[in-house]
């Protein structure tokens, strides 16, 4: 793997872009979000109330969902082009969900609050439909596989695809003879192996989960040092949600599915949905005619394996995603990698996305050679240290089996970075791209200008405890909400329309119901 600095390949590509007389041709990328936010009560505690039925139906619904747990609300965009286009619509999601909550509040950071035990954290509930059970069903092996309270993290997850003009002209570009799905998905596969190489600096610009409610940790061998005496904190770390405390399961240290090409990735994954795991089966799966997971083996679905970016295709009608993939190849790609941000009320901001967008292009423009065992320990390691110690002074990560300085190879990407922002800057005088790369360039000379180090001063000049600040926060992004004027009344009646509609689909599913749910589960499976 060449270093940043020497990439001559990515700075042909760059050049040829910008010199192709379509440079615009980047620009109109697809983007999404799915935002999760725990309900809690005034107090802060975890509700235990069903999830609300004016919001609709959870497993039908296209906007407004659950996750793990029937407390934990997610909502789900469409696709935009502008970034502010699909700003306004989370904004409007959660303007309609306030509506609907009395008086619960929801959690304004990544990191849980107080939560007492793993039962008090309740298992969605989709219906009695046989899809519905095995939501339900795979939730619960969750729980018996990793604890409920590893499921009860949020994040943000940023659904991107390139336009579609874009792929003919880069085709031209790097002079492939291959055309349509099988071209596009080995370029996305060249992303996600960029990713994994340099996807460390998106924990450092926009980590911010540095500190936790002691709650969390309960029972864990953590490494973290007291706070507060409810709370507990890495000194420089940026975002303890995607370090070995959080979704960097130890469960899953030994798992190793390759982003090499798009077989290998459906190869491992298959491999671990069909393969037993003898501590998985000591659980039970069907134990006195109930189910506790699908099944015993090292994945129950795909979605159980945790990485930082997924490559991902609309799967049809109870369609597996490898199956999807398989079938079409890759559509877009989802990074699952962003803090819920305290600091902003929807928990992103445009700033964020717009770097992230841009970040994206880089890592498919870069030279992307396959990665061996060797460079992905590497690259496993580079995250964690960047999770955990990313504001440390002097901090080094691994780059071509050397030790580097991180700053000084942040900026070499931050570099790199400009002329593609400017490419998704042409024609807008008010250059958001660049602004938005400006920003993050500012805090990687300037460590306190992180959200991670923002969150721990503001913890330390109030004298709080993490859970007051984010129960306080949540209060106050609550009024926000409620507070505004006016509201998109269109958008929110069309948002009650759904609910409904959604309600009459669960009921529809439910009575077209045929056979038992372990024919149900066979079928699911039967490759």
């Amino acid at each position: 793997m060449s270093s940043p600095g020497l990439d001559t390949a990515f700075e042909r590509r760059l050049s040829a872009l910008v010199n192709s007389g379509q440079p615009e041709i980047l620009q109109g990328g697809r983007k999404g979000l799915e935002k999760e936010s725990l309900r809690v009560t005034p107090e802060g505690r975890l509700v235990q109330t069903p999830h609300p039925r004016a919001l609709g139906s959870a497993l039908t619904s296209e906007h407004i969902t659950t996750d793990y747990s029937e407390a934990l609300i997610e909502l789900v965009t469409p696709t935009f082009t502008a970034t502010w286009e699909l700003l306004q619509y989370l904004l409007d999601l959660h303007q309609f969900v306030y509506r609907h909550l009395g008086s619960e509040l929801l959690w304004a950071t990544s990191m849980p609050g107080a939560i007492s035990r793993d039962e008090d954290i309740p298992i969605a509930e989709y219906g009695r439909s046989h899809i519905g059970c095995m939501k339900t069903v795979y939730r619960r092996g969750l729980g018996l596989r990793y604890g409920r309270m590893m499921q009860a993290i949020s994040g943000v997850h940023f659904n991107y695809s390139f336009p579609l003009p874009f792929w003919d002209a880069y085709a031209d570009l790097v002079k492939s003879r291959e055309r349509g799905a099988a071209f596009v998905s080995a370029r996305y596969f060249d992303l996600l192996r960029n990713y994994r190489r340099h996807g460390w600096l998106v924990l450092y610009l926009f980590g911010v989960s540095p500190v936790v409610c002691k709650s969390f940790l309960r029972g864990t061998d953590h490494g973290l040092r007291d706070f507060t005496a409810g709370s507990a904190y890495e000194p420089y770390g940026t975002s303890l949600r995607m370090s070995d405390i959080g979704y960097r399961n130890r469960n899953q240290a030994d798992l190793t599915v390759s982003v090499n090409s798009l077989d290998e990735y459906v190869r491992d994954l298959s491999h671990a949905i069909m393969t037993p795991h003898p501590p998985y089966a000591a659980l039970g799966v069907k134990v006195d005619g109930e189910y506790r997971q699908l099944n015993a083996n090292i994945l129950q679905i795909e979605n159980e394996y945790y990485s930082f970016i997924r490559p991902k295709r609309v799967a049809r009608s109870g369609e597996r995603p490898t199956k999807a993939l398989r079938r079409a190849g890759v559509e877009y790609v989802e990074v699952r990698a962003l803090d819920v941000s305290a600091f902003d009320p929807v928990g992103v901001n445009q700033n964020k996305l717009r770097f992230l967008e841009a970040f994206l292009a880089l890592c498919l423009l870069k030279e992307s050679p396959p990665i061996g065992d060797g460079e992905q320990r590497s690259l496993d390691q580079n995250h964690l240290t960047v999770a955990r110690r990313g504001r440390e002074p002097g901090l080094t990560l691994w780059r071509d089996g050397r030790s580097v300085p991180m700053r000084a190879w942040a900026r070499e990407l931050i570099d790199s970075l400009t002329g593609i922002c400017e490419i998704l800057d042409r024609g807008d005088v008010s250059r958001p791209y660049s602004g938005a790369l400006a920003a993050q360039a500012a805090k990687v000379e300037d460590v306190r200008l992180t959200p991670s180090a923002r969150m721990m001063k503001e913890l330390t000049d109030t004298g709080e405890p993490f859970f007051d600040l984010a129960l306080r926060m949540s209060a106050t992004h609550k009024g926000y909400f409620l507070d505004l004027y006016p509201p998109n009344e269109a958008r929110l009646q069309e948002l009650a329309a759904e609910a409904e509609e959604s309600l009459a689909r669960q009921r529809a599913i439910e009575a077209a119901d045929q056979g038992t749910f372990d024919e149900f589960l066979a079928r699911y499976f039967k490759d």
